[in-house]
């Protein structure tokens, strides 16, 4: 393990007002860094007492370094965030899918603009609040996951690039997230007691189909079984994603409706009864839009190859075997069926390296394989897929 601790180095950390940015900031000065805390503000919002919650949450960043004795700062990318995110995050629902913004701000804001921007002001590291580690291992920099398998953040961070990662640390990859409301709490820091923050940062704690209506119009359609019985009316294909049983407000006498599939032409939703209904499970995928961390990795492969995967983030690891690598479409077959393969998700891979779990990098599901419906098949008796999407 590398030794980050290094007399006189700067470490810019990207404070965002809330308790794990400002233990990271804490833990960095107690090791001799030279630490500035850099606010980075993406999104503008009112709200209904007329206080912008990014002018709150920079108070909070003020009270924190200031208690720490650090300087601080603050730098805008509102714009481009807009324009690489939130106009992304928009385009995806209207056509029919289901986004995670989470992953392209790391990839397109945080680890690119607010990365050269700290570079830029003179720092040698940049620093965040996330839950995985960097880890040096025969000279190349490791994505790694963090030591609370709970907080484990490495899913979200896949997109990252070997030459950004060997300037980022992660002083809390090693802690478990009661660990670091211990550690606020002997600092006295402001942020001890706040509340952490839950769902896409632009809608917060609102109500998610208001929020989407004010950007987008979708129609109302069908909710369809498999064989084309019209069981009700949805508000818009777009709002629905696989695997989904809350909010369908469907009834009747049976086990609760699940959504199976989406005909985003037609503008039907498909449903069916039962949380383990075969049409929910598939035991391969494949996936385009890929990225290593470490951009020689495709030249090494040996396939098929062993692997690990997770189609979602609290999804605990899948064993699979990467099949093949043709025109930069990745096959990849599970050992298990996975619940509520979903297109335009992402699915992440790992392998155990020294001991530790590597992220290796990942893609954007671009199909999934027949499922065990279409191939009429029976599902084993015990499936482990993991905690579905939405329930």
């Amino acid at each position: 393990m590398i030794n980050w601790a290094m007399e006189g180095k700067t470490v810019i950390v990207g404070m965002s007002g809330g308790v794990d940015s400002s233990v990271a900031a804490a833990l960095l000065k107690e090791q001799g860094y030279r630490v500035i805390g850099l606010f980075m503000k993406n999104w503008e919002e009112i709200d209904e007492f007329g206080v912008c919650q990014a002018s709150k949450d920079y108070e909070d960043v003020i009270k924190v370094c200031e208690s720490l004795d650090i300087p601080y700062y603050s730098v805008e990318f509102v714009e481009e965030y807009r324009d690489n995110v939130f106009k992304y995050f928009l385009s995806e629902y209207e056509a029919g899918y289901t986004p995670n913004p989470d992953i392209l701000c790391n990839r397109e804001i945080k680890f690119k603009v607010f990365f050269e921007k700290a570079m830029e002001l003179g720092a040698d590291y940049l620093a965040t609040g996330h839950y995985c580690q960097h880890l040096e291992n025969n000279g190349r920099s490791l994505l790694v996951k963090g030591d609370d398998p709970r907080k484990d953040q490495t899913y979200f961070l896949y997109t990252m690039q070997e030459s950004i990662l060997k300037k980022v640390l992660f002083p809390l990859g090693h802690l478990e997230k009661s660990k670091v409301r211990e550690i606020a709490e002997k600092y006295n820091l402001a942020t001890k007691a706040k509340k952490d923050s839950t769902g896409i940062c632009f809608i917060g704690e609102r109500n998610f189909k208001n929020f989407l209506s004010q950007y987008i119009q979708l129609k109302t359609g069908s909710f369809e079984t498999l064989s084309g019985e019209v069981v009700g009316e949805h508000d818009g294909a777009a709002y629905y994603t696989i695997g989904q049983r809350k909010g369908l407000r469907l009834g009747g006498q049976g086990e609760p409706w699940f959504v199976v599939d989406k005909d985003i032409e037609r503008n039907v939703v498909i449903v069916e009864r039962g949380e383990r209904h075969p049409a929910l499970y598939a035991d391969e995928l494949w996936a385009n839009e890929l990225s290593f961390v470490h951009t020689d990795f495709i030249e090494k492969l040996e396939l098929p190859m062993r692997l690990k995967a997770k189609i979602r983030y609290r999804q605990p690891d899948q064993e699979c075997t990467l099949m093949s690598l043709n025109n930069g479409v990745a096959h990849v077959v599970f050992d298990q069926p996975q619940r509520a393969i979903t297109i335009r998700q992402s699915v992440v891979f790992y392998h155990e390296v020294g001991g530790n779990t590597v992220c290796l990098g990942g893609g954007m599901i671009k199909e999934r394989g027949k499922t065990y419906f279409e191939r009429e098949l029976d599902l084993p008796s015990i499936v482990d897929s993991g905690v579905s999407p939405h329930q």
